[in-house]
């Protein structure tokens, strides 16, 4: 008797840790993969990864344009209720067969498996990254993490840096606490 109401609560338990762990992977960074998109994700498949999400699109008008400050086309993913997801732009414009570039990660659900999202600090980023390059601009710093192909910007404000100023930084000049501006996965 015992054995017969054992094991249907074990069927229930298996498949509710199923379903729990396939909703984690809808917002998963690994190197290659945000989410559901991949590195062979094509622009057009991207209305049935999002059905229940809304897509923006800023097209730009190629080399016929007006336009020549726009060079990318960008698709906007926004959350039912108006919340951006995500920012992707496609390697080919275009050109609905193209894969993607990038994605420009807005939402803190998005995380690696070590947990690092949006609202990271450099600590919890360089605890668990190997951060292979820094290069500096007039305004930030952009942090290059090889193990998962993406760069992560760090305004001179939380560097503690004036602004307009290109002077090197190192790693150890960087404080714990810096919050990032940008997080950037890259899929070449």
């Amino acid at each position: 008797m015992i054995k017969k109401n054992l094991v249907p609560i074990i069927a229930i338990v298996f498949s509710a840790f199923i379903i729990s762990c396939s909703g984690n992977s809808k917002f998963k960074i690994e190197k290659g993969v945000v989410g559901n998109v991949t590195t062979k994700t094509t622009i057009q498949e991207l209305s049935d990864i999002f059905k229940n999400d809304s897509i923006v699109k800023n097209l730009s008008e190629g080399a016929q344009g007006d336009n020549y400050f726009q060079e990318d086309d960008e698709y906007y993913i926004f959350e039912k209720g108006g919340k951006l997801l995500l920012t992707i732009l496609p390697k080919e414009q275009l050109d609905s067969t193209s894969t993607i570039k990038s994605i420009e990660i807005h939402d803190a659900r998005f995380k690696t498996e070590s947990g690092i999202n949006i609202n990271s600090n450099f600590i919890d980023i360089n605890a668990n990254n190997n951060i292979n390059k820094i290069e500096r601009t007039f305004s930030s710093a952009t942090l290059f993490l090889d193990n998962l192909n993406t760069t992560i910007t760090i305004d001179n404000e939380e560097l503690g840096l004036k602004e307009f100023n290109t002077q090197k930084v190192t790693i150890e000049q960087i404080p714990d606490l810096a919050k990032m501006k940008t997080f950037i996965v890259w899929f070449n």
